[in-house]
């Protein structure tokens, strides 16, 4: 029931009618990711194009800030932490924010950027306001994670409390935060939104809002859901920020959707399109080595990949354990006629083939615009090979990751052509079993809670019919796997069945990112039937 406030509210919002029909839409009840994701696509394509946001020019540039300078109550929070010096994002950013500038922040990960937004809240925040006065909007459960610690430790015995925010786990420990007055929100945008349709989380009293790793928020992904929550943002002003490694063009255009008068502060020389490749080695067993390879794509999800192979042989042999485990993947080699090559690329090109997999006869000349991540199932016969490899990912200024699988001695020859060439090399751990499928647990559990949010009143009446049912299952071995089944072809269908059909590209995009994992996609963003909308935020 809408009472008389709400309805002001909807009719303010329509009048509100400005050049950027995309701020206006508003997705009907009970459209699927798909229908959602097209109709955006469409709305956006009306819109006119926005110049990108530019560097801040020298007039209106802010001088640096050093530890000496800064207000006591921020030089008590880095000694919570630790710190007895600022690092250089610090040191460049730190003047906006306390100025209340809008800002975008390009710096590398690890460079302190976190820091960087979450010192200025020390002094606006009111311990003694007990309600959501910053919200930090994140990609992922992990990042919420982080800066929720991080926020934890500078903001100790302050009386102001932050809580992570993120799909997969219960409700429960959230909302006691909510109702405790939580100053600080930290989550990913499926979420945060599930709580601003369930009013368990209000954003009235908002005061700032930032946007960590800003060019995966505004991605195809994310950008519904990002429009969505803008909509529950207050009608007073508020300061927002965007940090990320890299902003491609478009999150320089999209930017200004959501910041007002934005400058662009880079710390890499002004080169924005920074083409960052982060280099990934395994240690792995010979044998049981595609079990491996299964375990660490479970757990590092890629957008897409080309797996490079060195004989034909493990060509043949990989695509056929893969394929058969429920990868979409397919391959290409010599032995391949040229009209087969072309249709296997063109399927990799339109986003239809999730993993290609190939000898170097994709790693030289070929040109797979957005390639996640290139995988290396045995390591080059010469570091020339390598390179070449490695390239077909983080192309045109894009991210990118490349994964070695190497024995002892491989590691070895990894490490020479590391020293060789100047990269760092990063190793992981192989995740166990345990592992694998407790986060494909938590991203299923995700991916449903999404769906849940889509259902309509009958739609759930109807659902109840088998809660009872399900319960009894759970306690018996044998049907328990029943519903292990189910869940397991649910998993299926989400996270690895690429459909041929474009629309169907987004939809598995759509519903991969309920796991909030980056390349990897949000967390859905159906509203239930007969939600209230608040009035969208006015930049």
């Amino acid at each position: 029931m809408t009472d008389s406030s709400d309805k002001v509210v909807e009719k303010q919002t329509a009048e509100d009618a400005t050049a950027n029909p995309a701020q206006q839409f508003i997705p009907q009840p009970g459209l699927t990711q798909v229908q959602k994701a097209l109709l955006y696509a469409e709305e956006v394509a009306k819109t006119p194009k926005m110049e990108a946001v530019e560097d801040i020019a020298a007039e209106d540039a802010l001088p640096e800030i050093g530890f000496a300078e800064l207000p006591e109550d921020l030089k008590a929070a880095c000694g919570r932490a630790g710190w007895d010096d600022l690092m250089p994002v610090q040191q460049k950013a730190l003047p906006y924010m306390l100025a209340r500038r809008d800002i975008m922040v390009q710096a590398r990960t690890g460079s302190g950027k976190t820091a960087a937004y979450l010192l200025p809240l020390l002094s606006r925040l009111r311990s003694r306001r007990e309600s959501c006065q910053a919200l930090i909007l994140v990609p992922t459960r992990e990042l919420a994670q982080q800066v929720a610690a991080d926020a934890a430790t500078l903001f100790e015995g302050t009386g102001v409390e932050c809580i992570a925010v993120y799909g997969g786990v219960g409700y429960g420990a959230q909302l006691d935060a909510f109702k405790r007055g939580a100053q600080i929100v930290v989550g990913t945008p499926g979420r945060v939104l599930d709580h601003l349709l369930k009013r368990s989380l209000s954003l009235a009293e908002l005061d700032t809002l930032i946007f960590d790793e800003a060019d995966r928020m505004l991605s195809i992904g994310f950008y519904p859901d990002m429009k969505d929550i803008q909509r529950y943002l207050p009608r007073h002003a508020i300061h927002a920020a965007m940090f990320s490694a890299t902003f491609p063009q478009q999150v320089l255009r999209l930017a200004q959707e959501f910041l007002t008068d934005p400058g662009r502060l880079s710390l890499s020389d002004g080169q924005v399109y920074v083409s960052e490749i982060t280099h990934v080695f395994y240690e792995v067993p010979a044998m049981g080595k595609d079990r491996c390879l299964m375990r660490i794509l479970e757990m590092e999800n890629p957008e897409n990949a080309i797996i490079f192979c060195n004989t034909k042989a493990d060509v043949h042999y990989l695509t056929a354990v893969l394929s058969r485990f429920g990868y979409n993947v397919d391959e290409l080699s010599a032995d391949l006629a040229q009209s087969r090559r072309d249709q296997v690329l063109t399927a990799v090109r339109q986003g239809q083939l999730r993993y290609l997999i190939a000898t170097d006869v994709a790693g030289r000349g070929i040109d797979i615009p957005g390639l996640s991540h290139v995988i290396l199932y045995a390591p080059p016969e010469n570091p020339e090979s390598y390179i070449h490899r490695s390239g077909r990912t983080g192309r045109a200024g894009a991210v990118g990751t490349v994964i070695s699988l190497v024995d002892v001695m491989q590691k070895m020859e990894l490490e020479r052509i590391s020293r060789q060439y100047g990269f760092r090399l990063e190793r992981r751990e192989l995740p166990s079993e345990a592992d694998v499928a407790a986060h494909a647990g938590q991203r299923l559990t995700t991916i449903l809670e999404a769906r849940l949010r889509a259902k309509d009143s009958l739609e759930r009446e109807r659902m109840r019919r088998y809660v009872d049912l399900a319960r009894a299952m759970s306690q018996d071995e044998d049907q328990a796997l029943l519903l292990a089944m189910l869940l397991d072809g649910a998993y299926q269908k989400a996270i690895h069945a690429v459909p041929p059909q474009p629309a169907g590209r987004a939809e598995s995009r759509a519903e991969n990112r309920a796991e909030g994992r980056g390349g990897q996609p949000g967390e859905g963003s159906e509203h239930p039937e007969g939600g209230r909308r608040r009035r969208r935020r006015r930049r």
